[in-house]
C-alpha cells in the first residue's frame, strides 16, 4: 500500500513513510507468497481433479497426483506463511504507532494512554 498518495498533511505523510520503511520488507515477503500460492494450488487442484475424475484412474497417473498433490501443499503452505506474515506485518504497525505514541511529549500521559487505547 503506498500511503504518500494520501490526502494528508506533510507530517503525517512523512510518519506513514517511516511506518512504510518498517513494514516494507514483511510486505514484500508476503505479496511473493500471495504471488506464488494461488497459481500452485490452483493448478494442482484443476490437474488433479482432471486426472480422477476426467480420464478415468490408472495406476499409471500416481506419480502425476503425488507430483500435483505436492505442489498443492507448497502453495497452501505458502498462503499459511503470507497470513502469518499479514500478522506480523499488522503487529509492527501496532508496535511503531504505540511507540510513536509513548514517545511523544506534546501531550499528558492521561491522553496517550487514551490514544493508545483507541489504536488497540
Amino acid at each position: 500500500m503506498n500511503f504518500i498518495k494520501l490526502e494528508a498533511p506533510n507530517f503525517a505523510k512523512r510518519e506513514f513513510e517511516k511506518l512504510q520503511e518498517v513494514i516494507s520488507p514483511f510486505v514484500k515477503k508476503a505479496s511473493r507468497y500471495v504471488f506464488w500460492s494461488f497459481p500452485l494450488i490452483a493448478v494442482s487442484i484443476i490437474n488433479v481433479f482432471v486426472l480422477l475424475f476426467g480420464t478415468g484412474f490408472d495406476h499409471s497417473q500416481i506419480s502425476s497426483l503425488v507430483i500435483y498433490a505436492i505442489l498443492g501443499a507448497i502453495g497452501m503452505a505458502l498462503s499459511k506463511e503470507a497470513k502469518h506474515q499479514q500478522v506480523e506485518i499488522q503487529r509492527l504497525s501496532m508496535d511503531y504507532i504505540v511507540n510513536r505514541i509513548r514517545n511523544s511529549d506534546r501531550v499528558s500521559d492521561r491522553v496517550k494512554e487514551k490514544y493508545i487505547t483507541l489504536v488497540t
